[in-house]
């Protein structure tokens, strides 16, 4: 079992507000920062770790103890240059995951030119889904078809490697169908049940939301 990741939410708008108040439910260990003293204290109810600060600050980001987090998600769209310095400071200082928030196209570039791992469009993706899927353990929701059931995107797993569908009968023993296969950026639904699996390859499954906790 992996160790608990630790996360860092750097702008607490209702995105951040939104990821940060999932991750906190879920027992994850998450820092939340905000320039505005009073959005800061409405969120601590919520949020416990909660600091008023400036993260376009060098020397902030080090007394945050940035440096220390897996996981950074940069929350502030609405302003471009503080989304830059806060992604560039959080890649300097060692950070393994920059996730930023942006809000048209041209943001997302310039974004991903300076350091973030990944770029999320709000109306594309809500915080509660973002902080689920940093939650999932090396699977992504790419879909929800109902309530209760959802489609994922699933890496293969070592101990699937060299092994067929068939032979690993996922859908006894997880409760996922799988609907197709990713390698090489090409989708194949046309599913061989007996092809050996390979570690460069992904899986799209169905899976039920209740059953999820099973591929963690």
């Amino acid at each position: 079992m992996s160790a608990k990741k630790s996360y860092a939410v750097l702008g607490l708008g209702r995105y951040g507000i939104a990821v940060a108040k999932e991750l906190v439910e879920n027992g994850a260990e998450v820092l939340a920062v905000d320039i505005h003293e009073d959005i800061v204290n409405d969120a601590i109810a919520e949020i416990p770790f909660c600091k008023c600060a400036d993260v376009t600050d060098e020397e902030v980001i080090k007394q945050l103890g940035i440096a220390n987090m897996d996981v950074v998600i940069i929350a502030m769209a609405t302003n471009l240059e503080a989304s830059v310095m806060a992604t560039m400071l959080c890649k300097e200082v060692g950070v393994p995951t920059v996730i930023a928030k942006c809000s048209n196209e041209m943001n997302c570039k310039i974004l991903s030119k300076v350091g973030a791992d990944h770029v999320v469009f709000p109306e594309r993706e809500s915080g509660t889904r973002l902080a689920k899927n940093l939650l999932s353990h090396g699977f992504i929701d790419i879909m929800e078809l109902s309530k209760d059931v959802s489609m994922i995107e699933l890496d293969v797993r070592d101990e699937w490697v060299g092994k067929t569908l068939l032979e690993l009968n996922l859908r006894q023993k997880y409760s996922i169908n799988v609907v197709a296969i990713i390698q090489n950026n090409n989708v194949c639904a046309n599913i061989d049940p007996k092809q050996p699996l390979e570690k460069s390859m992904k899986l799209i499954v169905i899976a039920n939301a209740s059953k999820l906790n099973k591929l963690k």
